[in-house]
């Protein structure tokens, strides 16, 4: 089972339907939830998904930060990329914008295992992560986003700028 947290982006149910369709049962469950709660679904897995707001802005969405800390493995998609930079004390600042197809660049990512050195994406954003947290390495950029995915392995913790759930991203479910 995956949770999936809601931080009001329009790709949540999308995430949740794709992950459904890999035969995992995804739980949306919202950005308020604590980790009390997270621990009781038992999750293998969640995903912080995209939002509208910028991480830094007064009406921001965050989440219990002790959610980090329960040793499952975390992907940050989109506005949860940046909340995972902006909670364990990277930096994210408005960037260049990017909406539409790209070509990411990938490195040796567990997170990225299995795809090619070049892939389409969809990205859809204006803010980026400017410095990775400490213990996180960049493993993947595009032409505008230098940091477009970052992992740490030892967390189990990943993020990514770009949204493998939806068609334009043809490797999106090898991610996911």
């Amino acid at each position: 089972m995956i949770v999936v947290i809601d931080f009001g982006g329009q790709y949540c149910h999308l995430i949740a339907r794709r992950i459904r369709a890999l035969g995992v049962y995804a739980q949306i469950v919202t950005a308020d939830v604590k980790v009390s709660e997270v621990k009781k679904l038992k999750p293998e897995g969640i995903i912080l998904s995209g939002g509208p707001r910028s991480v830094y802005a007064d009406d921001s969405f965050s989440m219990d930060k002790l959610i980090l800390d329960l040793g499952i493995p975390v992907l940050g998609i989109c506005y949860g990329h940046q909340l995972l930079s902006h909670l364990l004390g990277g930096r994210v600042m408005p960037g260049n914008k990017e909406y539409g197809k790209e070509t990411l660049e990938t490195g040796k990512a567990r997170i990225l295992k299995g795809l090619k050195k070049w892939e389409q994406v969809w990205a859809s954003h204006g803010d980026t992560v400017n410095t990775v947290p400490k213990g996180f390495n960049v493993v993947g950029k595009t032409k505008e986003c230098k940091i477009a995915v970052m992992e740490n392995n030892k967390k189990r913790i990943y993020g990514m700028q770009f949204h493998p759930e939806v068609n334009h991203t043809p490797s999106g479910n090898k991610i996911l």
